[in-house]
C-alpha cells in the first residue's frame, strides 16, 4: 500500500515542540533529539510546519526565503540531517510549503514596493489603484495602500501579501522550490490555503452566499444535498467559487506540480482545502492532481453520532470517486485544541471562542474515543503535537506574550491561535517542563506537571499510553489504515463499524453504557463495566470507544 494512504502523521510546530539551544524557541536539533519519542508513538511520519527564513509576522507562514531554514531554528545542514534522521527513525518527513503569499520583506515584494505602478516586479503580486470588499481572513480589510498610492492584496496579514498566480514567474518559482527540497529528500508537502491560489480574473467584488435552512433537528448540522448525507456544518445554497478561492485555475497549477513530483518516487502532497462542497473538495484530489487534502468537516463536527456518521457517509463517498484516501485530523496549530471543543455543550468547531466554559474531564474523556474512532477509519490520521497528551487550549496568556497577528488586528476580540501552540511539556514538575533550557516562548500552565510526557509514560491508563498501544495496533493489523469499512446495526447514539472480517469499533455517544458486540476487546478509551442484567458481559460507557477482535 503506498504509504499516505494509510500513515498516521504527527504535526510538528517548531517553535512550540522542543528546544536545544535555550533560547526558549523550539528548533530542528530539538525535534531531531524527540525523534525516537515519535518513532516510539508509533506514526509513520512527520509533518513539520514552516521552518523558512522568516520575520514571524505569521509564526513562519510569512515567508522570506523558501529556499533557506529561519536562523531560530537551525541551517540548511540541520534541515538536511533531521531528514536523514527521521527517515533512519522509519519516519517520512511532510513540509509546509507556502504558496499564497510571501513575507512582505521577501525580495520580489521588496522589489515590487521599489519598482513603478504596471512593473514586472508588480505583475508577481496583486497591485491595483482601487480596493475592492475582500477582507481580510485575520481580521479588517484585505489590501493595504503604499507610499505611491497603489493597493497590494492580502487575504492574510498585512506582511502577508498575495502573489499573482497567473504570472509566469510566480509558477516557474514554485517549480524550483519544490525541486529544491525533493533533491535533499522530502517526502511530501503540505501545501497552505491550497484553494485560494488563483483569483478571478479582474478581482470582482465578493458576494455574500446565502445560508441554507438548517436541520434542527441535529445540532450543528445543516440542509444536505438530496441523496446526500448531512453535513456537520451549515452548507450554502448555490455556493461556487468565490473571487479570491477555489477558482478553476488553480487545478492547473496543481497538474503542473503532480507532473515534477511523479519524478521522484514515493512523494505526495496534502492540502489544506477549506472547501464545503465535497464534489469540488474532491475535485482537488483527481489522480493527476493532489493526494490526499484535510478532513476539516470532521474537525468541525459535533461530538453527535448522526452527525459524525453523515461526515464520515459524506467524506468516504466524495473520496470514492477519484479513488483517493481520505484524511481524519481532530485538531491543529490553527483551531481550538479538540479536549477543550469537547468539554463544551456546543462541541463543534465553527470559529474561535474563548469566554465558553469547557469540563476538562468530559472534554478529555471524549478526546480519548475520538482518538479511537478516528484511528479507525478508512485513509490516514494526522495526530496534531499535544494530543496525544490531552493538552487543552491555553485562554489565560498574558496579552504581552501574545504573537498570533488575529489578535492584533481584531483588537482583541479574537485571542487568536496561541492557545494551541503553547510549547509542549516533556518532564519534570515546573515551567518549561523539560520544553528547554531557556523557558518557553509562551508560558505554559503549571498544572501541566500532570501532563508530561514523561509521567505519562510511566501511567499505563495514561493518553499517552492511549495513543501508543492504539497506533501499534492500528500499524500491527492490515485490516487498518486504507480499505473498506462497514457499518453495522447500532442503537441511536451509537456508532459501530467493521473494518475486514475479525475488527470492530464501537462508539458510545450516548449518556448511558451499552452492551458491547462479542469480540475479545482490544483497547478501550475508558474502563469497561459490567453491562446491566448480562451476567457480567461487558459494556462499554458513555462518551467512550472500543475496539474489538471478533
Amino acid at each position: 500500500m503506498t504509504w499516505w494512504r494509510g500513515a498516521a502523521v504527527y504535526q510538528v510546530y517548531p517553535r512550540s515542540f522542543a528546544d536545544a539551544d535555550g533560547d526558549g524557541v523550539g528548533d530542528l536539533a530539538g525535534i531531531e533529539s524527540r525523534l525516537p519519542y515519535l518513532r516510539d508513538l508509533g506514526v509513520d511520519a512527520l509533518w513539520i510546519s514552516p521552518w523558512y527564513d522568516s520575520p514571524m509576522a505569521d509564526g513562519g507562514y510569512d515567508v522570506a526565503d523558501y529556499r533557506a531554514i529561519d536562523p531560530r531554528f537551525g541551517t540548511l545542514w540541520d534541515a538536511e540531517r533531521l531528514i536523514a534522521a527521521a527517515h533512519a527513525h522509519g519516519l517520512k518527513v511532510i513540509i509546509d510549503i507556502v504558496p499564497n503569499h510571501t513575507s512582505d520583506r521577501h525580495p520580489w515584494f521588496q522589489a515590487a514596493l521599489a519598482a513603478a505602478p504596471g512593473s514586472p516586479e508588480r505583475a508577481r503580486y496583486h497591485f491595483r489603484d482601487a480596493p475592492n470588499n475582500w477582507r481580510s481572513r485575520f481580521g479588517g480589510p484585505a489590501w493595504t495602500r503604499v507610499d505611491d498610492g497603489q493597493y497590494y492584496l492580502h487575504l492574510f496579514d498585512t506582511a502577508q501579501p498575495d502573489l499573482n498566480w497567473d504570472n509566469a514567474d510566480v509558477r516557474a518559482e514554485f517549480v524550483s522550490i519544490l525541486r529544491f527540497w525533493l533533491d535533499r529528500g522530502v517526502d511530501g508537502f503540505r501545501i497552505d490555503v491550497a484553494d485560494r491560489l488563483a483569483k478571478q480574473a479582474g478581482l470582482p467584488d465578493r458576494v455574500a452566499p446565502t445560508r441554507a435552512a438548517p436541520d434542527a433537528s441535529v445540532p450543528g448540522v445543516g440542509a444536505s444535498k438530496p441523496g446526500v448525507p448531512e453535513a456537520t456544518v451549515p452548507t450554502f445554497a448555490g455556493e461556487g467559487p468565490q473571487p479570491d478561492k477555489d477558482q478553476p485555475e488553480v487545478h492547473d497549477v496543481y497538474r503542473e506540480w503532480r507532473r515534477v513530483l511523479d519524478e521522484y518516487p514515493d512523494r505526495a502532497f496534502v492540502g489544506e482545502i477549506w472547501v464545503p462542497d465535497p464534489e469540488r473538495f474532491a475535485m482537488y484530489l483527481r489522480p493527476d492532481e493532489l493526494h490526499t487534502a484535510f478532513n476539516f468537516a470532521f474537525l468541525k463536527c459535533a461530538w453527535e453520532a448522526r452527525a459524525l456518521r453523515g461526515v464520515i457517509d459524506r467524506t468516504l463517498a466524495a473520496h470514492a470517486p477519484v479513488g483517493a484516501a481520505p484524511t481524519w485530523v481532530l485538531s491543529n496549530h490553527d483551531v481550538t485544541r479538540h479536549a477543550t471543543r469537547y468539554g463544551r455543550a456546543d462541541t463543534r468547531f465553527t470559529k474561535r471562542v474563548h469566554d465558553v466554559p469547557s469540563d476538562p474531564e468530559l472534554g478529555l474523556r471524549r478526546a480519548r474515543a475520538a482518538a479511537l474512532l478516528s484511528m479507525a477509519l478508512p485513509g490516514s490520521v494526522y495526530i496534531y503535537q499535544g494530543d496525544e497528551l490531552g493538552l487543552p487550549e491555553v485562554f489565560d496568556l498574558p496579552d504581552g506574550s501574545r504573537e498570533d497577528p488575529v489578535f492584533r488586528r481584531t483588537g482583541g476580540a479574537d485571542l487568536g491561535r496561541d492557545g494551541c501552540r503553547v510549547p509542549l511539556p516533556w518532564g519534570g514538575d515546573a515551567p518549561p517542563f523539560e520544553f528547554g533550557d531557556g523557558g518557553a516562548w509562551l508560558p505554559q500552565p503549571p498544572e501541566w506537571r500532570d501532563r508530561t510526557a514523561a509521567r505519562q509514560l510511566a501511567d499505563p491508563a495514561s493518553m499517552l499510553s492511549l495513543y501508543r498501544l492504539a497506533l501499534r495496533l492500528r500499524r500491527d493489523d492490515p485490516a487498518l489504515g486504507d480499505g473498506p469499512m462497514q457499518w453495522l446495526d447500532a442503537p441511536d447514539g451509537v456508532l459501530a463499524f467493521t473494518r475486514g472480517p475479525r475488527f470492530t469499533c464501537t462508539v458510545n455517544l450516548t449518556d448511558r453504557p451499552i452492551p458491547l458486540p462479542a469480540g475479545k476487546p482490544l483497547i478501550a478509551s475508558a474502563p469497561l463495566e459490567p453491562a446491566p442484567d448480562s451476567g457480567g458481559a461487558p459494556a462499554l460507557p458513555p462518551d467512550a470507544a472500543a475496539w474489538l477482535r471478533t
